[in-house]
């Protein structure tokens, strides 16, 4: 068990990272100035090899979880509602990583109407899913 929960824990960082990362690409991606089409090109580059590789990262967090779940039974039981909680906040971070996927092409597209100050605060939201996840992985509060 101890090996799938470094594994999980591993992924999970990497997933992180990207996660971290790629908003980053969108505020720039938000202050290119018009008629920068090599910046923007570029930076487009990198968002889509960075959202194919966080993607590729997040399968196997997700699946070394559901396994330490459903396989070790973690979070069964009376006194683990910390992990209903848990899977909750997961699923907010599947779709914050979809709503990426979805900003992405739409700049692609060149359908953007949103600040880089938005996006500077849309960089804000996995820190806090992390947070909250570390917390009641480790605090287990209910």
């Amino acid at each position: 068990m101890l090996w799938v929960k470094s594994f999980h824990i591993v992924f999970v960082a990497s997933w992180f990272a990207g996660l971290f990362y790629l908003p980053r690409i969108f505020v720039n991606l938000a202050m290119v100035p018009a008629g920068s089409e090599a910046e923007r090109e570029r930076l487009l580059l990198m968002a889509r090899k960075l959202l194919r590789f966080t993607t590729v990262l997040a399968v196997p967090a997700v699946g070394l979880g559901f396994w330490l779940w459903l396989g070790y039974g973690i979070g069964w039981g009376s006194g683990q509602g910390w992990m209903h909680a848990k899977l909750a906040v997961v699923v907010l971070v599947l779709g914050y990583h979809r709503a990426c996927a979805v900003v992405l092409r739409r700049f692609v597209q060149g359908r953007i109407q949103r600040s880089h100050v938005w996006f500077r605060w849309f960089n804000e939201v996995p820190v806090i899913l992390l947070v909250v996840v570390v917390v009641l992985v480790v605090v287990k509060p209910f």
